[in-house]
C-alpha cells in the first residue's frame, strides 16, 4: 500500500509541473502576441513620425541654402542629409507643364515672359519628399517649405518665402525660384548629399500706373496640392485680396503709382 501511494504522489507532481509549464508558456505566447498586436505598430508609427520630423528640419536647412544662393549670391552649397521612410525627389522646371505654376499680370498688360508672351507664367518645380508610411508630402516649392497629408485635403506652410509689400513706397517684390537638373528627375533614399549652385538670374522692375491692379495666380499640381498653404500666406501674411479661385490682388495703393519688382532665379541641383 505504501508503494502505491508513493507512485500516486509522484504522478500528481508530474501533472502539476506539466500544468505549470503550460500556463507559463501560454502567458509568454500571449505577451508576445500583445506586443506584436499593439507594441510593434506603435513603434512603426513613432519611427514614421521621427522620420517626418527629421525631414521637416532637412527641408528648413535646404531652404536656408536656397536663400544663401538666391539672396546672398553664394555660388554653391552642399548639404548632407538622411532620408528615411520615403524618397526625396527633384522635379525640375521643365518636367511637366501640369506641374504647379505662378502667373503674374496687371491691368495695363505690361508683365510678360522673356519671349514676350503674356501673362508671366513661372513653373518652379519642387524638391519633394514623399513618405508612404506616414502618408506625408513635404516640398520646397518656390522658396517655401510646404506640407500636406496625402490622404487628406489641406496643407500648411512650415517656412515662408521672401515676398513682401512696402506700403510707404507702394512697392511689391516677388521672388520666383525654380530648379533645374541634369536629368528630368533625381531621387534619393538613405544618406546623400544635395549639391546646388546658382544658375541664371533675372531682375525686372515695372512701373504700375494709378488705379492699376497686380494679380497673382497659383495653380497647384494635382499630385502635390498646396493651395491652402499658399492661400494662407497670400491672404494672411501679405494681406492680398482674394479675386477668384487661386487668384489674388496685391494690396497696392491704387491712388498712387506702384512699383513691382520680380526676381527670377534658376537653381541648378547637381545631385541628391
Amino acid at each position: 500500500m505504501q508503494t502505491d501511494r508513493s507512485a500516486k504522489n509522484g504522478n500528481d507532481r508530474a501533472i502539476s509541473e506539466s500544468i505549470g509549464f503550460i500556463i507559463i508558456f501560454s502567458i509568454i505566447i500571449a505577451g508576445i502576441g500583445m506586443v506584436t498586436l499593439y507594441g510593434y505598430p506603435m513603434l512603426l508609427q513613432q519611427q514614421s513620425s521621427s522620420n517626418e520630423q527629421i525631414m521637416e528640419k532637412n527641408m528648413i536647412v535646404l531652404q536656408n541654402d536656397l536663400k544663401s544662393l538666391a539672396y546672398k549670391t553664394v555660388p554653391y552649397s552642399e548639404t548632407s542629409l538622411s532620408v528615411g521612410g520615403g524618397a526625396l525627389t527633384v522635379y525640375n522646371m521643365t518636367y511637366s507643364k501640369g506641374d504647379a505654376n505662378f502667373s503674374i499680370q496687371d491691368g495695363s498688360n505690361q508683365i510678360a515672359n522673356a519671349d514676350g508672351t503674356k501673362p508671366l507664367v513661372f513653373y518652379p518645380g519642387d524638391l519633394r519628399y514623399y513618405s508612404t508610411s506616414a502618408q506625408t508630402g513635404l516640398s520646397l516649392e518656390n522658396g517655401a517649405v510646404v506640407k500636406n497629408m496625402i490622404a487628406e485635403t489641406g496643407s500648411t506652410m512650415l517656412a515662408e518665402p521672401r515676398w513682401f509689400y512696402d506700403g510707404q513706397t507702394n512697392t511689391a517684390v516677388i521672388y520666383l525660384i525654380g530648379f533645374t537638373t541634369t536629368s528630368d528627375i533625381m531621387a534619393q533614399t538613405g544618406v546623400g548629399t544635395v549639391k546646388m549652385d546658382l544658375g541664371l538670374t533675372n531682375y525686372t522692375s515695372y512701373n504700375i500706373p494709378v488705379n492699376d491692379r497686380i494679380y497673382v495666380t497659383y495653380t497647384p499640381n494635382t499630385a502635390a496640392d498646396y493651395s491652402a498653404a499658399w492661400d494662407n500666406y497670400f491672404t494672411g501674411t501679405l494681406n492680398m485680396i482674394p479675386y477668384s479661385t487661386g487668384t489674388y490682388i496685391l494690396p497696392t495703393n491704387l491712388a498712387l503709382p506702384a512699383t513691382l519688382v520680380i526676381y527670377q532665379y534658376k537653381i541648378e541641383i547637381e545631385s541628391v
